[in-house]
């Protein structure tokens, strides 16, 4: 009860939080704000925090503090005792589709919701500043502008500040650790959506800014005066772009164009996200930072966690190829006994010796409850770093020395969601395409798992997996038990395979399972790192580190400030005897750049006594942990993979060729087949799958009764991401 209650308390405390800030930014435009917010300012700098001290606290302390205590509260929800199930309220029909489109994808009420809030959002802001600088147009002393030019400048600069809001929010939703978007059950790899929609408009919004302000210029006979201007005070053109120039090589290398077919560019150039910063910074000025300081502040720690987190390395314990030519690889590796994960989690892997700095996302097809000491994943091969992974296993296969070699990688995660309420409904309908396969056999091992125990998940399932070829239902054969052994649990699995691309066959789903299963396994030396993977350290632990970063940041800043930017205290009474000129020309003495400099000095050594302190509780959970046992080395191994009994529960299953499945017809009869009214229809493939299935979920939400006569089951829509 009490915890109840805290978890009540923690959760109007974010929301109190939330509306606050966007209060705040609300309010920012209007003449309300600027005249009292400028007597803030002033009213703080002659105090120890100073106006960069009020502008930390208000703009950018309201986010952390959110994600401090969102940490808390999904540490608290991770150990809330199970449910059933979760009960059927009106938040439930708002995260169902609703707009179902090959451009934009699969929308719920809730997202469009907050995409037109958000858009509406930039609208009045807009509004708000153009309006209230067409009622004091004032010149710019350094050009000459007739008033449509004066104009037309203004517009210009306030396209700026709606990049700028974009700027805010844009690294929130690639937060992994520190990811408060679980917050409202979104996970990192259906988040990064929202990256992208907000990159591109910001990179929108800052190409009209910044062409414009050429076009002005060129048309003043002034852009060789204004374009290589690096001033001390005020706007520094010169920073704003390179600022613009390195945002639009980020985005160009994003499209998916070059994003799929050259992954490594993507990569690469993304990380320029840190010069695009920096000349931000520069180009804005320390004022105009701290409005999206919190997200840059997040990231920045998140990265940095994440990086100590991949520290030491741990190495691959085995591996086994699949014979049949589909290029798909299972690798095993150590886990420590204590690390628990969720299904459909993701793990994101390093190997240096094929690549110093790539990291490469995986689905987790095992389950923590299972499996105490490994965990596995699988690795489709088509070309340039898994390509380069699948030589060097078969060449380690194909080598006669009988000594295997040591393979260490580097492990960021899991990954996967705070709670496990998708999995909680009357019956399961699992649909996957192709590699769609892998987070769902995580689902299924975890649902078998503990199907008799104190969870009660849906024991009534069925899997649609959909392929091209027969030989691609090899990936279901680590769940060859679950597909056979259901006499043993109370998980009542259905299987129906269908294969798009082959003619009729007299072929059963477990023949398949067991002539495509042939692999060859080989286990690797543990000798250059035993490690196991520890995983994340706990959301308390990551919240008590963001508060301690935080305070550090404000520490030094006012530190630095009061070396380098010295402020002499005076009473409103010697202020006014202070003649304009001379006040003036103090203000002039120090350069915009050098408090920027100052900011990001104390950004630095925030991060630099984090990860001091991140580094010595590494070390010591470490020293108190047992490294992984090494495997015993066997032999290579050519054999049958998982290969079992045919029972009387085979025949349950179907196979069908040449042909794809009728959803419509499938998600009909579903609700006989199984007798549930609360349905989960988790989907995991292609986008053309997830949308025609989104689709017929969003005719039933809509009333339009697709089930069993007599009934009418509630389908409960789930996007599942894979990586692989």
């Amino acid at each position: 009860m009490a915890k109840a209650s805290l978890l009540a308390l923690l959760k109007v405390l974010m929301i109190i939080i939330f509306a606050g800030w966007i209060a705040l930014w609300l309010l920012k435009p209007t003449n309300l704000w600027t005249r009292k917010w400028k007597g803030a300012e002033d009213s703080a700098r002659h105090t120890v925090f100073g106006y960069y001290g009020l502008n930390f606290v208000v703009f950018t302390f309201p986010p952390i503090a959110l994600t401090i205590i969102g940490l808390v509260y999904l540490d608290l929800v991770t150990k809330e005792p199970p449910r059933s199930r979760p009960a059927r309220s009106a938040t439930v029909g708002f995260s169902n589709p609703v707009v179902v489109n090959s451009f934009v994808g699969i929308l719920s009420s809730l997202e469009i919701l907050a995409v037109f809030l958000f858009f509406l959002f930039l609208a009045w802001t807009y509004y708000a500043r153009i309006s209230n600088d067409f009622k004091k147009l004032m010149p710019v002393k350094s050009l000459k502008l007739d008033l449509w030019q004066i104009k037309y400048l203004r517009v210009a600069t306030r396209f700026g500040l709606l990049a700028e809001v974009c700027l805010a929010l844009l690294l929130l939703p690639v937060l992994r650790g520190l990811a408060i978007f679980q917050l409202i059950g979104i996970q990192f790899e259906a988040s990064v959506r929202y990256h992208i929609l907000l990159g591109t408009s910001m990179i929108f919004f800052s190409t009209i800014h910044g062409a414009s302000t050429l076009f002005i210029w060129g048309v003043s006979h002034h852009i060789q005066d204004e374009i290589w201007r690096w001033q001390k005070k005020g706007r520094i053109y010169l920073a704003g772009e390179i600022a613009l120039v390195t945002g639009l090589v980020i985005w160009i290398t994003s499209l998916p164009q070059i994003r799929r077919r050259r992954f490594e560019i993507f990569y690469y150039t993304h990380h320029l996200y840190i010069v695009f910063l920096i000349f931000f910074l520069f180009h804005a000025g320390d004022r105009h930072f701290y409005m999206v300081f919190s997200g840059v502040f997040l990231f920045g720690l998140d990265k940095l966690l994440r990086i100590l987190q991949s520290r030491p390395q741990s190495c691959i314990l085995s591996s086994r190829i699949y014979l049949i030519p589909s290029k798909a690889i299972e690798l095993t590796l150590p886990k420590d006994p204590g690390l628990k994960y969720t299904p459909t989690s993701v793990i994101y892997m390093k190997i240096p010796s094929i690549s110093k700095f790539q990291w490469h996302p995986f689905s987790i097809t095992s389950s923590s409850n299972i499996d105490d000491h490994t965990m596995s994943v699988v690795v489709k091969c088509n070309e340039g770093w898994t390509r380069s992974l699948y030589d060097m296993i078969q060449a380690e296969l194909d080598s006669d020395t009988g000594a295997m070699s040591c393979i260490p990688v580097s492990i960021e995660g899991p990954y996967g969601p705070a709670s496990l309420d998708f999995l909680r409904h009357d019956s399961l309908l699992l649909i996957a395409g192709g590699a769609g396969i892998t987070p769902v056999l995580s689902i299924i091992k975890e649902i078998a798992s503990i199907s008799s125990s104190r969870y009660r998940f849906a024991t009534q399932v069925q899997l649609i997996y959909v392929v091209k070829k027969s030989q691609d239902v090899c990936l279901l054969n680590s769940v060859s038990s679950q597909l056979l052994n259901q006499s043993s649990t109370q998980l009542s699995l259905n299987l129906k395979v269908y294969v798009t691309q082959e003619e009729s066959s007299n072929a059963t789903v477990i023949g398949l399972v067991n002539n495509f299963s042939l692999a060859r396994t080989v286990n690797f030396s543990t000798e250059c790192s035993n490690y196991a993977v520890h995983g994340l350290d706990s959301s308390i632990l990551m919240a008590a580190m963001v508060a301690l970063s935080s305070i550090k940041f404000l520490v030094s800043l006012i530190f630095f400030n009061r070396i380098f930017v010295p402020t002499k205290m005076k009473s409103p009474a010697s202020q006014k005897m202070v003649v304009p000129s001379e006040n003036k020309a103090s203000k002039e003495k120090t350069p915009s750049s050098v408090v920027d400099l100052l900011l990001l000095a104390s950004f630095i050594v925030a991060l630099a006594c984090n990860a001091f302190v991140a580094i010595i509780l590494r070390w010591k959970r470490l020293k108190k942990d047992i490294p992984a046992a090494s495997p015993k080395q066997g032999n290579k191994a050519t054999g049958l993979a998982g290969s079992v009994e045919a029972r009387s529960t085979v025949e349950e299953h179907e196979i069908h060729f040449g042909g794809r499945p009728d959803f419509q017809d499938i998600l009909s009869k579903f609700p006989d087949e199984t007798g549930g009214s609360d349905i989960g229809v988790l989907v995991c493939g292609p986008e053309s799958m997830k949308e025609a299935v989104a689709s017929l979920c969003q005719l039933k939400s809509q009333g339009l009764n697709i089930g069993a006569k007599g009934k009418k089951p509630y389908f409960i829509f789930h996007s599942l991401s894979f990586t692989l």
